[in-house]
């Protein structure tokens, strides 16, 4: 029952999640391409395109993570976890082409060098840049904070794409301020520097997804307190080996303990037993703990 009422909450948290990312975005990037049309402004245009990205983002996320709940069937015994994973990578790929596309743009005006056809940025887009920047801030807090409760990997990755929107929108508003006080170089130099933090979050976001395809054994620090909870465990006299992969999000861990020899295989297996249990509610993104019995 208690399961059921807990995938119910983390079903609403995240469809709210993804409804509240997808109308904002929607909603930001009409205004930003708005004031970037009227003010004239390439760096506002670009930063809208960026927030186009994210609503394609926060649906793929969703979907990822959607799909990720499905329980495990004859066909994929282990579950469906990883492909969170895959929608964490088209996010990457998709903050991938969005940077490049930007700062090709950006590039292609400052190599021109001709910037007399450049118009003095309004004062629109510049109250564009700053309700952007104040708006994908808070995106970004909202979507971590449910991201942590959920443990996930892609809506982490959507929340690291709104905060990449945000520090796009800085460079947005240095630009345009540059421009507005007479130096219209730097309304495409803007577009340049968001396409860097752009390039860099996706890189980031790859990076992650790739570990946790890749069987990557969890940190040094999470194999050290989980070394420490077991060997502290009742009738354990020692660990003798440990191994954990990440798969999507959760943990796969082989162990083998050393109990007292003179036990029966009934006790020795108990005591297993008690280590497989405990450690599954101590750590609970643990999917599944093989316990091997070794004796001391």
């Amino acid at each position: 029952m208690t399961s059921q009422k807990q995938q119910l909450n983390e079903q609403k948290m995240i469809n709210h999640l993804s409804t509240v990312g997808i109308l904002g975005n929607v909603i930001l990037t009409a205004f930003k391409l708005l004031a970037g049309i009227i003010g004239h402004s390439g760096a506002m245009i670009s930063d809208a395109v960026h927030s186009l990205s994210d609503v394609f983002a926060t649906f793929i996320a969703f979907l990822g993570v959607k799909l990720s709940k499905k329980s495990a069937d004859s066909e994929h015994p282990y579950g469906h976890d990883r492909l969170e994973c895959v929608a964490s990578m088209v996010l990457a790929a998709i903050l991938l082409a969005t940077g490049i596309g930007i700062g090709m743009s950006g590039v292609k005006t400052i190599i021109a060098g001709d910037y007399s056809h450049l118009q003095a940025p309004g004062t629109i887009a510049l109250v564009a840049a700053i309700v952007s920047i104040l708006t994908k801030e808070g995106m970004f807090w909202y979507t971590r904070h449910y991201a942590k409760i959920l443990d996930s990997a892609a809506f982490m990755a959507d929340a690291w794409h709104h905060r990449s929107d945000a520090f796009s929108s800085v460079g947005s508003l240095i630009g345009i301020g540059g421009a507005m006080l007479g130096f219209p170089v730097l309304d495409p130099l803007a577009s340049v520097v968001i396409c860097i933090f752009i390039l860099k979050v996706a890189f980031d976001i790859f990076k992650d997804a790739l570990d946790k395809m890749l069987d990557t054994s969890c940190s040094e620090e999470y194999e050290e307190k989980l070394a420490d909870y077991i060997r502290k465990s009742r009738g354990v006299e020692r660990l003798d080996l440990l191994r954990t992969r990440m798969f999507g999000n959760k943990v796969y861990i082989d162990a083998e303990i050393a109990v007292d020899g003179t036990l029966s295989l009934k006790d020795a297996h108990a005591i297993a037993e008690d280590v497989h249990d405990n450690v599954e509610k101590k750590f609970p993104n643990t999917k599944h703990i093989m316990i091997h019995v070794n004796p001391a």
